[in-house]
């Protein structure tokens, strides 16, 4: 099949550039055929986020949003941020917090519906999009240029051979591919090897965000409350921050991020994340409600100073797939909106030459000129001054740092992620506590309420690249990890009769998070995209 435009991943970057394309051509005249797809088994299904939303890039993509019924129905009413300890929390005035953690003019939303509204618009304009088709594979052209791609197989038995319901991948062609994968793209990954877009950057940093809805007495309930937190239970073991959301209908939104730099194999993000809920200052807005939803999901967050190279013949990257998030702001809907809107503007503009560039060269000029672009560069240092100085010094840093507009020295940080767990021997086992089933409870219970589903009848989407290397390796030197990274259990270390360590991969339960893909420490486990419509499917996240 064979159209202008193909967009990789129906997120918020993907769908606003789709939306401004066919509003350009509707405007121009010009005819144009553009295609989305989705892995997701329907639009939004793999959608995940805190969220707390600036509708900035929305009011540039459809000034009458209200009008036309976009889901922003609770604007942030009041901003409250704490420093965590085991037992209380210390509110932190709204002078010392810096600028970029101010959220009066924001609306606390629905990422999942806010992505489902965009499809409907997107549609209504004339694109086509194809949810529960994954773009498996890259197609070149003959001057060796992104032609398009091919999406997977479907049908396939575990032991690799076609069964039944067989149905091979279709090559899907276009002038231009945008690719909106999101964090961690499978195919962004190898995009930016083969083209080296990523030379002159400083390596892209990770966290993992965890989220859960609940259902709370209307008592408890304050819509357009914002918490954020740092400190306990992280303290001394990871850096990353909390978060409270009141939303509309009683519900409310609960997280923590946990940066994916830490140092200790022991460490469990998802425990993490579950003692948190103990703290009286996060308890007492959810005692009595009833969790209604989890999810979790890598958080591209190194900013402006880990941006690749966005452009390369034959298309672009955009939005998460490319890291936009504004980690400063915990907020990266309004920007992978923007950038895809910037990116629309230079397909156009390319389309309707009389020769058709191969490379997309004024989308860098685009992007830097933009308020995207002076946003991110401001904001640059946040995370290099936080991994460097710590939260309280860092924080302080940051502070300064933005009251001056962005002009203090300008940090680094050049360790890989994966590069910063030390061995297991250099720690203390962390002991967990038991999950009281109120507040807390376990991973086997978390998965079922992320609506996770895959056909057990296929090869696993979690390749290694050595069978040997989790026993041989990671066991000896770090426990293997990914046993405690993982969010939901997909990774164990079992023993035969004889006493023998195995590897299990349990890849049912995977979420697509891609912390595996990010955090093994000798990076042997590529995540790439199941059957079609298969992972998580989050209703209201």
């Amino acid at each position: 099949m064979n159209f202008d435009v193909i967009i990789v991943g129906a997120g918020v970057a993907g769908l606003s550039a789709a939306c401004r394309l066919m509003q350009q051509a509707e405007s121009s005249g010009t005819p144009l055929s553009v295609c989305v797809l989705e892995k997701g088994a329907e639009i939004g299904a793999h959608i995940l986020s805190g969220a707390v939303f600036d509708p900035r890039a929305l009011n540039e993509l459809f000034p009458d949003w209200q009008t036309l019924g976009a889901p922003l129905h609770t604007p942030v009413e009041r901003d409250e941020f704490y420093r965590f300890d085991g037992e209380r929390g210390q509110r932190l005035p709204d002078a010392l917090i810096p600028p970029s953690m101010h959220n009066r003019g924001n609306y606390i939303i629905s990422a999942g519906e806010l992505v489902r509204w965009l499809g409907e618009r997107a549609e209504a304009l004339g694109v086509d999009i194809f949810p529960g088709f994954p773009a498996q594979s890259l197609l070149f052209d003959e001057k060796g240029g992104i032609a398009g791609v091919i999406t997977g197989d479907m049908g396939v038995g575990h032991d690799g051979q076609p069964r039944a319901t067989f149905m091979p991948g279709m090559a899907l062609y276009a002038r231009y591919t945008l690719f909106a994968e999101g964090s961690r793209g499978h195919l962004g990954k190898q995009l930016i090897e083969h083209f080296d877009l990523a030379r002159d950057s400083d390596p892209q940093h990770y966290a993992i965000g965890f989220k859960e809805l609940w259902e709370v007495p209307a008592e408890q309930h304050q819509p357009g409350l914002v918490v954020h937190g740092i400190g306990w239970p992280l303290t001394g073991k990871a850096q990353g921050g909390s978060f409270l959301y009141h939303g509309p209908d009683r519900q409310v939104m609960v997280g923590l991020i946990v940066d994916l730099n830490y140092a200790n194999p022991w460490l469990s993000p998802f425990h993490e994340f579950q003692q948190l809920k103990h703290h009286p200052s996060i308890a007492a807005h959810l005692e009595g409600g009833q969790r209604i939803g989890f999810g979790a999901r890598s958080i591209t967050k190194g900013g402006y100073n880990s941006l690749p190279r966005m452009t390369f013949p034959g298309g672009l990257l955009i939005g998460c797939e490319a890291g936009t998030l504004d980690f400063s702001r915990i907020k990266g809907l309004h920007t992978a909106m923007k950038s895809g809107l910037l990116a629309a503007d230079s397909v156009m503009e390319a389309l309707q030459q009389e020769e058709t560039p191969d490379t997309l060269a004024d989308f860098s000029q685009r992007f830097e000129q933009s308020w995207l672009g002076d946003e991110l560069r401001r904001n640059r240092n946040f995370g290099p001054a936080l991994h460097r100085f710590g939260e309280t010094m860092g924080g302080a840093w940051n502070w300064l740092d933005q009251k001056l507009g962005g002009r203090l020295l300008l940090l680094h940080d050049r360790t890989r992620d994966h590069e910063a767990m030390e061995t297991a021997d250099r720690h203390e086992r962390i002991e967990y506590p038991r999950p009281d089933n109120r507040l807390s409870f376990d991973k086997t219970n978390s998965v079922y309420l992320s609506n996770t589903n895959h056909d057990e009848d296929q090869p696993s989407h979690l390749r290694l690249k050595d069978d040997r290397i989790p026993i041989e390796t990671n066991l000896p030197r770090y426990a293997e990890p990914a046993q405690r990274y993982c969010p939901v259990g997909v990774y164990e270390i079992i023993e035969d009769e004889q006493g023998t360590p195995h590897f299990r991969i349990n890849f049912q339960n995977c979420i697509h998070c891609k912390t595996c893909d990010i955090k093994d420490p000798s990076q042997n486990i590529v995540w790439t995209p199941p059957e079609g419509g298969g992972g998580p499917n989050y209703p209201r996240m």
